[in-house]
């Protein structure tokens, strides 16, 4: 992580699991900022830890700001942030940058990035991969849609929670970067917890076979940080299931939009929506191999 030398004032909006320790690195690097939270005690809590100062509104967040990040919810709840009467779109000045880091469709990407050029703002997509771990610890990937100059104007900024970043191309390039992850890491989960199954079923310590095949070909984030508690049927924690069909219905409405056809995606969709109907929405979406035990069948 590096940090920026000349201080910057910023504007951070949304503080949940993601965004709170995502503004706190940019606290600690020295950089003004001001937060805002739809729920105040959030944003009371964070300031009392962090210093810097709570707006009202993301538009009294953003006035004067050279910088404005947001990480929200979904497309709507981007879209009262920063279009909305009191977004922040109001009354950021000339020359300032928008960054948001919510994993949303590129469509409202697009959408915004043009609003906001009208009134000679920037805009970034830049959402992000590592749960909230890699929040917390400042080890987030950031993929970036947006035009190199803007970019070149927050990447410091960026760096003080990221371990690797990257402008992947023009606005909505970002997060179809991340439509890419998520597909990836819907895949990886289903044929981890398939093994995991498999494993038990056949009399194996599974535990102890991950211990030897981690550190071959089918080693992956999802083996070292997921596997040990697939066996242990421990969801209470990480990313929730609710949010990953989110992510997903994005993933399938762009396939669409695309002509590309994604069989396997589609299907784990499904099976997440099983995990929702069983009352696992906030689970881990690990909890994926749920579904393949015997009380399930």
């Amino acid at each position: 992580m590096t940090t920026n030398n000349q201080a910057k004032n910023i504007a951070f909006i949304g503080l949940g699991v993601m965004g709170y320790p995502m503004a706190g690195y940019l606290a600690k690097a020295g950089h003004n900022v001001t937060v805002y939270n739809r729920t105040v005690e959030k944003a009371e809590k964070w300031v009392a830890q962090y210093g810097g100062k709570l707006a009202a509104t993301p538009a009294l967040a953003a006035q004067d700001q050279q910088v404005v990040f947001a990480c929200v919810g979904n497309d709507d709840d981007l879209r009262s942030v920063t279009t909305a009467e009191n977004g922040a779109f109001q009354t950021m000045p000339k020359g300032s940058t928008f960054v948001d880091h919510t994993t949303t469709s590129a469509t409202v990407a697009i959408e915004l990035a043009e609003i906001a050029a009208k009134t000679h703002i920037a805009f970034i997509d830049a959402p992000v991969s590592g749960g909230q771990a890699g929040a917390e610890n400042g080890q987030l990937t950031v993929m970036v849609g947006g035009e190199p100059q803007d970019y070149t104007k927050v990447e410091s900024l960026i760096d003080c929670y990221a371990k690797m970043q990257k402008r992947l191309g023009p606005v909505g390039y970002g997060q179809l970067s991340k439509m890419v992850n998520q597909i990836c890491i819907a895949g990886i989960v289903q044929g981890l917890s398939e093994a995991m199954h498999f494993a038990t079923q056949s009399g194996l310590d599974p535990n102890a076979v991950v211990e030897v095949i981690s550190k071959g070909a089918a080693q992956s984030w999802q083996m070292e940080n997921r596997a040990h508690t697939m066996v242990d049927n421990k969801f209470d924690f990480g990313f929730a299931v609710d949010w990953m069909r989110k992510d997903l219905g994005i993933v399938l409405d762009q396939a669409r939009i695309v002509g590309a056809h994604l069989p396997v995606t589609a299907l784990v969709d499904q099976f997440y929506s099983q995990v929702q109907a069983n009352g696992g929405g906030r689970f881990d979406t690990s909890s994926l191999i749920t579904l393949l035990a015997k009380n399930n069948k």
